[in-house]
């Protein structure tokens, strides 16, 4: 998601995608460790996003 739209979204709303994103980046840890991620640059798109989200969330405070 582009950085602007992350700030067009309320805080709440920020709150439920970093969490979604959260969720995302544990299942890719364990697709990983498993040996089953297949996609490995994916996260670094999460990891990058959730950058975004705090990034966003901090500047709203």
């Amino acid at each position: 998601m582009d950085i602007k739209q992350l700030r067009q979204k309320s805080a709440d709303e920020l709150q439920s995608h970093l969490q979604d994103l959260r969720k995302e980046q544990f299942a890719l840890r364990m697709q990983k460790a498993t040996g089953q991620l297949a996609k490995t640059h994916e996260a670094r798109r999460v990891r990058r996003e959730i950058a975004r989200v705090n990034t966003v969330l901090g500047q709203q405070k």
